[in-house]
C-alpha cells in the first residue's frame, strides 16, 4: 500500500510519541465533564469553572509560546487556548514545543482540562491546563474552508465519496450528522406515540420460508443445516397479523425489508419499514390515527407541523385531502376504470403513452396509469383510497363496491409514504385472492405472489378479529422531514458499487516535493510562491507541473489577482 507523504509524516509523529512514552492509542477512560455545546449556550454558569472536553483537533493557530486550536466534540466546536508554560512541566516544554506544536495533526483526538473564559474579541474558549493524546489519526481529514463571507471552500461534497466514507462525512460536514440525529428523534417520537396507546413493539423473523406480504422481487440464501431456501424480508405483514391472531390488540414493528429490484434516488435494495396492526379498526380510524400520528413526528422532529422540501412547503397538519383512486384517474385523464376489463384498460394505457404489456393484469395496469398520470400532482400529504381489488390481494372488499377494496396510500410530494388496509380476515377470499395472484405469476408477472403462504391461511381459519393495518416507509418519510431528495442522505451506509480499484502512480521526485508543500499548505498555494519553496530550475519545474497536472492531481484556481496551484482530493 503506497502512502501520502501526509501519511508517511503522521505515522513518524506516531513513533516519535511512544518514545516520548506518549501512548497513542490510551486504554484508560477518559472521563468528560461537559459539552462544548452546554459552555457556549450557558457561559455564565460555566465561566471561570475547570472542565475536561474531549473530542477530534479540528485546527491549530500557533502563534510563538501560546496557540489557539479548534476541538470538535459530539455536541459541537470550541476554542481551546493552550500556553507552553501551562501544559509544560520540563524544562524542554515538551508537551507544548514538540507534541503540540509538531506531532499532533488535524483529525487527532486529545482530551484537554482547563477554565472556561471570553478572549478580548468576545469568544467563548478554554484555557487549557492539561493535554492529553486519545488517539492518532493516520489519515488526514479534507479541509473545508470558509471565508468571510460564509462561503465554503474545498467541501467533501462528491456524493459517492461521502457515501462510501461516512465516517468523514459525519466529521467534517456538521449538517449531515443533524440528518441522523432528526431519524433517530423520528423513531423515538413514533415509538412514543404507539406505546402510549398501549401498542406492543415486537421483532419478527428476517429469514422467511415463503416471501409474503408484498409484491417485490426477494433475496434468496440457503439454509445449509436444514437444507432449505430462504427468502430475506420483503414485508413482515403475514407475521404481525399471525399475532393480532393470536390475541394481541396492537403491535407494531421497525422492519429492516430487503428487496430486489432497482437501486435510485427514491428506492435502496436495504430499507426501514414501520408496520403496525389494530383490532378492531378499519381503513377509516387508521386514516385519522396516521395523520395524528405524522402532524405529532414532525413536530417532534422540527418544532413544526411544516417542513421544507425542496421547493414545496409541506404541512402535516391533519386533516389530509382524501380523494379516490377512480376519481384521481378520472380527474387527470378523464377515463373511468371502473368496470373495465383488462383489454380495456390495456388499450387506454397505450393510448395514454405509458409502457405496458401483456403479462400486467388488470391491476398492475391500472397501478401503471395512476403512477404515470396521477401520482406526481399530489404534494401536500392526501389520501388515495379505494382501490380495485385487483391491485390489494390482502384487503378487505369495500363494503359498499365489491370491485373496490378499502385500502388508501398517503401521497407526499408525488410519492407513497404510507400504505394502509381494513384488512383482509375471510380464509376463503383470501385462499382466492392468493390463487388470482399465482395466475399471473404464471403469466409471467415477476411481482405477483407466486407461492400461498398455507400457514397465514390456517392462522386466519382459527380466527383474526377486524383489523387495521398500515405500512410507512421511514427513509421516504425522513427525507421530506429533513430535506434530503435523495435516500442515500437519509441512511448512514448506503448501498454502493464495488468501489474502483485506484491506479498506483509512480511519481517523480519534483512531483513528490510539490504535492509536499501543497499537503502542508491545506493543498493550496500560490504559483511564485510554490516555485520559490520548490527551489526546482525553470525546466524541472516545468516538466513537474505538466505531469501532475496530465494525471490530474493539480488544478488552476483563480481568486481575484491570485492564480494559485490547488491539489486535488
Amino acid at each position: 500500500m503506497a502512502l501520502s507523504e501526509q501519511e508517511i509524516l503522521r505515522r513518524e509523529a506516531l513513533t516519535e510519541l511512544r518514545n516520548l512514552g506518549i501512548e497513542p492509542y490510551p486504554a484508560a477512560e477518559f472521563i468528560t465533564t461537559a459539552y462544548s455545546s452546554e459552555i457556549l449556550a450557558d457561559f455564565e454558569k460555566y465561566e471561570g469553572k475547570e472542565v475536561v472536553l474531549a473530542g477530534r483537533l479540528m485546527g491549530k493557530r500557533i502563534m510563538g509560546k501560546a496557540s489557539f486550536a479548534e476541538l470538535k466534540d459530539a455536541e459541537g466546536r470550541i476554542q481551546v487556548y493552550v500556553s507552553r508554560d501551562d501544559i509544560s512541566t520540563d524544562e524542554e516544554k515538551t508537551m507544548y514545543n514538540v507534541v503540540f506544536k509538531k506531532l499532533l495533526d488535524i483529525g487527532d483526538f486529545i482530551g484537554v482540562r482547563g477554565t472556561v473564559f471570553k478572549t478580548q474579541v468576545g469568544e467563548i474558549s478554554v484555557h487549557v491546563y492539561g493535554l492529553t493524546v486519545l488517539a492518532k489519526a493516520l489519515k488526514p481529514l479534507p479541509i473545508v474552508k470558509t471565508d468571510a463571507d460564509g462561503k465554503m471552500h474545498d467541501a467533501f461534497s462528491d456524493p459517492e465519496q461521502r457515501y462510501r466514507r461516512r465516517y468523514v462525512d459525519l466529521t467534517v460536514n456538521d449538517h449531515v450528522k443533524e440528518t441522523f440525529i432528526k431519524r433517530t428523534k423520528l423513531f423515538n417520537a413514533m415509538r412514543t406515540f404507539f406505546n402510549d396507546k398501549g401498542y406492543l413493539e415486537v421483532e419478527t423473523p428476517v429469514l422467511q420460508p415463503i416471501p409474503g406480504g408484498a409484491a417485490a422481487r426477494p433475496f434468496i440464501t440457503h439454509h445449509n443445516s436444514l437444507d432449505i431456501p430462504l427468502y430475506m424480508r420483503i414485508a413482515n405483514e403475514l407475521y404481525l397479523k399471525r399475532l393480532i391472531v393470536g390475541g394481541f390488540e396492537g403491535v407494531y414493528e421497525f422492519s429492516k425489508n430487503f428487496r430486489n429490484e432497482g437501486m435510485d434516488r427514491t428506492h435502496n435494495p436495504e430499507f426501514t419499514a414501520m408496520e403496525i396492526y389494530v383490532a378492531y379498526k378499519d381503513y377509516n380510524w387508521m386514516m385519522k390515527f396516521a395523520e395524528d400520528l405524522l402532524e405529532y413526528c414532525a413536530i417532534a422532529v422540527n418544532g413544526s407541523s411544516e417542513v421544507t422540501f425542496g421547493e414545496h412547503t409541506i404541512n402535516f397538519k391533519a386533516p389530509y385531502a382524501r380523494v379516490t383512486m377512480t376519481d384521481s384517474i378520472k380527474h387527470f385523464t378523464g377515463f373511468d376504470i371502473s368496470g373495465k376489463s383488462e383489454t380495456e384498460l390495456f388499450d387506454a394505457a397505450t393510448a395514454m403513452g405509458i409502457i405496458v404489456d401483456k403479462t400486467m393484469g388488470k391491476g398492475k395496469l391500472i397501478d401503471e396509469i395512476f403512477g404515470a398520470k396521477c401520482e406526481g400532482n399530489y404534494i401536500q400529504p392526501t389520501y388515495i383510497t379505494d382501490y380495485p381489488k385487483e391491485m390489494s390481494p390482502l384487503c378487505k372488499q369495500h363494503r359498499d363496491n365489491p370491485e373496490l377494496t378499502e385500502r388508501f396510500e398517503l401521497m407526499i410530494c408525488g410519492k407513497e409514504v404510507a400504505n394502509a388496509y381494513s384488512e383482509l380476515n375471510d380464509p376463503i377470499d383470501q385462499r382466492e385472492r392468493f390463487e388470482d395472484q399465482m395466475r399471473l405469476s404464471e403469466k409471467g408477472d415477476d411481482e405477483a405472489t407466486g407461492t400461498i403462504d398455507e400457514d397465514f391461511l390456517r392462522a386466519l381459519e382459527y380466527g383474526m378479529p377486524p383489523t387495521s393495518g398500515m405500512g410507512i416507509g421511514m427513509d421516504r418519510l425522513i427525507m421530506y422531514l429533513t430535506n434530503n431528495a435523495s435516500i442515500q442522505e437519509v441512511l448512514l451506509f448506503p448501498q454502493m458499487r464495488p468501489e474502483k480499484k485506484q491506479i498506483k502512480i509512480e511519481l517523480e521526485e519534483d512531483e513528490k516535493l510539490i504535492v509536499f508543500l501543497l499537503q502542508e499548505n491545506e493543498n493550496q498555494m500560490e504559483f511564485g510562491l510554490l516555485k520559490i519553496k520548490s527551489e526546482l530550475s525553470g525546466k524541472k519545474w516545468d516538466k513537474a507541473m505538466k505531469n501532475l497536472s496530465s494525471l490530474g492531481m493539480t488544478e488552476v484556481v483563480v481568486e481575484g489577482e491570485i492564480k494559485a496551484c490547488r491539489l486535488k482530493e
